[in-house]
Order: C-alpha cells, then sequence, then structure tokens
C-alpha cells in the first residue's frame, strides 16, 4: 500500500535540490562589506567617488540583457566616466595596478586600470573567464605599451576589444593599429606564436596579478576565479 509521504522527506527532498543548484547560481558581491572595509582601508570616499561607487553598483546588479549590450555598457561606463592619468602621477610609481575600488575612487587612471576593470565587471555580470582577457599590446600610433580587454566568442575566434581610447568595440582584425604582445586571465597565460595564440602557463607567475587579486580580496571582494 502506498504510504503518503512525510513532511521531512519534502523538506530533505527540498535541502537536495537547493544543494544541487547552488553551485550553479553565480556568487554576488556584498556592497556593504566592500563599502565598509574599502573606507576602513582608504577612509570616505569623495561625493564623486560616492557617485561613481554607487553607479557601479547599479550596473552590476541590474546589466543589461545580451553579453555585447553589456560590453558595451561596460566600456561606455569606465571610458566616459574615468580619465586618463599614468601612475607616477596616481600612485607614485612606474606600474601599479588599481583595483576596482581604487579606480572608481581616484577617478582615474591608466590603460591597465581601465582594462582590468572593464574584466572584473564583465566576470561579476556572469561571463566566463574563458571568454575574457586581459591584452599586452603595443599601441604602434603611439609608439608604446598598451593594455586592452579582449572577448572571444570561441576560444579560437577573433576577439573584440574593448579600449579606453575608444568607446567602438572593433574586432581585432580591424585595430591594425595594436600589436598583441600577450594575454592573461584567471585561467592563464596566452602568446601569439606562428600566426597563432599559445597556452603558455598559469597566470599565477604574474606577482602584479596575484597582489591586485589580493588587494581586492581585502577589499572585500569574492573573486575565486
Amino acid at each position: 500500500m502506498n504510504r503518503p509521504l512525510s513532511r521531512s522527506y519534502y523538506g530533505w527532498l527540498a535541502g537536495l535540490m537547493l544543494l544541487m543548484m547552488s553551485p550553479l547560481l553565480p556568487a554576488g558581491w556584498n556592497f556593504d562589506i566592500i563599502n565598509q572595509q574599502s573606507q576602513q582601508r582608504y577612509g570616505p570616499p569623495s561625493p564623486e567617488a560616492r557617485r561613481h561607487i554607487t553607479a557601479w553598483e547599479v550596473l552590476i546588479k541590474h546589466p543589461p540583457k545580451g553579453v555585447l549590450n553589456q560590453l558595451t555598457q561596460v566600456n561606455r561606463f569606465f571610458n566616459s566616466r574615468m580619465q586618463f592619468r599614468d601612475d607616477i602621477s596616481l600612485w607614485r610609481q612606474n606600474d601599479y595596478w588599481a583595483t576596482p575600488m581604487e579606480f572608481l575612487r581616484r577617478g582615474a587612471g591608466d590603460c591597465e586600470d581601465f582594462a582590468l576593470a572593464k574584466y572584473f565587471t564583465l566576470r561579476q555580470m556572469g561571463i566566463p573567464a574563458s571568454q575574457l582577457r586581459i591584452t599586452y599590446v603595443k599601441a604602434l600610433r603611439l609608439n608604446q605599451a598598451h593594455m586592452v580587454l579582449t572577448w572571444y566568442a570561441t576560444p579560437g575566434s577573433i576577439p573584440l576589444v574593448l579600449d579606453n581610447l575608444t568607446s567602438e568595440i572593433l574586432p581585432a582584425g580591424r585595430r591594425q593599429d595594436l600589436q598583441p604582445v600577450y594575454s592573461f586571465n584567471s585561467q592563464g597565460v596566452w602568446m601569439p606564436q606562428a600566426g597563432q595564440t599559445k597556452h603558455i602557463g598559469s597566470s599565477n607567475r604574474l606577482s602584479r596579478w596575484q597582489d591586485l587579486r589580493a588587494r581586492m580580496r581585502a577589499e572585500g571582494f569574492d573573486i575565486q576565479q
């Protein structure tokens, strides 16, 4: 004879379903903790910095639909709000990778700060690390090192380039002014070789990348990948 299922069974089943679903749910940043810990590290933000941070939080919590819209909005957000300034004038260092929070608080940064802030913002919106790479290039017209963010629809596709020098997102094939040197993300480092891009190792060996991630964790950011 069939017996009615007990409440404890339904409770166990609901718990199992939540357990099975939980790895699929993206972990959201807790901006209450982030703002609190950032204030402890850096002091109260200026009114302008507070506006930047609040707008960033809104963008992350309410991202536009569709990957291309997300790329466009994030690229435009930082390019339109942040000013370009070199590390010497901002940090009294030759090369400093600012966290997104430091970047927004200063309201300025160099090309690396733009690329890194875009990367972490898009990752938090749900774009996988496998589709995003922070890419060092040589800006041929400027004859200097430069950093951009690249998005790959598939691992072997021609990427789109998000650049602080322009808010127009173009395929890398149309950016003849940029010569790639190497790229990286949380999953590794790549270099162009013989007309292809080859994975050459772990990004853990990039000391500035590891230092940046450690400082973000100290600010309250959950960045597992």
